[in-house]
């Protein structure tokens, strides 16, 4: 899954494809390179971004998503947690809804049930403004796991088929180096729950901190390796900023998984 952010402060890439024409040259770009999916996003949800207004999203992410529908032969995802700009995204040819908030905003899941495309349901503890504040699990494998088996159960009970349904155990979404480090290591624990995974550790701040400090360029290496063992311990889906590396990583590590 290639990240598109369409806007001025995500922590790795904020800014950069704000321009109709650089935004479509960068999908166009992940599509040569392997992406499988594209996932579109209007609004930041790095530790302390502001939030932005409905009007505001959808302003950044449907022109994008209209003119990319009509021209690549991959999904599009939309990476959003407003009911509106589901709808909205969908009418204009997104494939998949990507929630950090699992569906739980007023309105989003019967939103989801109606539109009746795959959803991705994130866990995260607190809300995006504060949620690294402080914090604290007894058991955050498990924890996640409770959390997103509810999810499950609350998706499929407003007509969501299982098999629409992928989960993501949210890294760096209210968790510490430590809670990021049991996540990856007990993926296994998360495939369980019978959910195609998808994790999203492209860059974050978890692999800056194993690498003494290094800053959002200088994490290639680090996730890739991340990615690889997120795949060896049951991903399905790896959302990356660098879709050429991940790409070829997975490919020679799948010849062995």
């Amino acid at each position: 899954m290639g990240i598109l952010n369409l806007t001025p402060d995500s922590f790795s890439d904020g800014g950069r494809f704000l321009a109709a024409d650089a935004a479509l040259a960068h999908a166009r770009q992940m599509v040569a390179e392997g992406a499988a999916i594209i996932d579109i996003g209007g609004e930041s949800t790095r530790p302390g971004a502001a939030s932005v207004s409905e009007q505001q999203e959808l302003d950044r992410v449907i022109p994008l998503i209209e003119a990319l529908a009509g021209e690549i032969d991959r999904p599009i995802s939309i990476d959003t947690s407003k009911p509106a700009v589901m709808r909205e995204a969908v009418t204009a040819g997104a494939g998949l809804i990507n929630d950090v908030m699992a569906l739980r905003a007023p309105g989003a899941l019967e939103t989801a049930a109606r539109l009746q495309v795959p959803v991705c349901l994130m866990h995260m503890q607190g809300e995006p403004r504060s949620m690294q504040s402080s914090p604290h699990y007894q058991d955050v494998v498990a924890e996640v796991a409770a959390f997103l088996r509810q999810r499950m159960a609350a998706c499929e009970q407003a007509g969501i088929a299982a098999g629409q349904i992928l989960l993501d155990p949210g890294f760096g979404f209210g968790k510490t180096l430590e809670h990021n480090l049991a996540l990856l290591k007990g993926l296994p624990a998360l495939a369980g729950l019978g959910a195609p995974l998808l994790v999203g550790i492209s860059r974050k701040s978890m692999i800056g901190a194993l690498l003494d400090d290094a800053p959002v360029g200088q994490r290639l290496y680090g996730s890739l390796a991340a990615a690889v063992m997120a795949v060896a311990n049951g991903a399905r889906v790896i959302r990356s900023h660098d879709v050429r590396a991940t790409v070829d990583a997975l490919r020679v590590a799948s010849a062995v998984i």
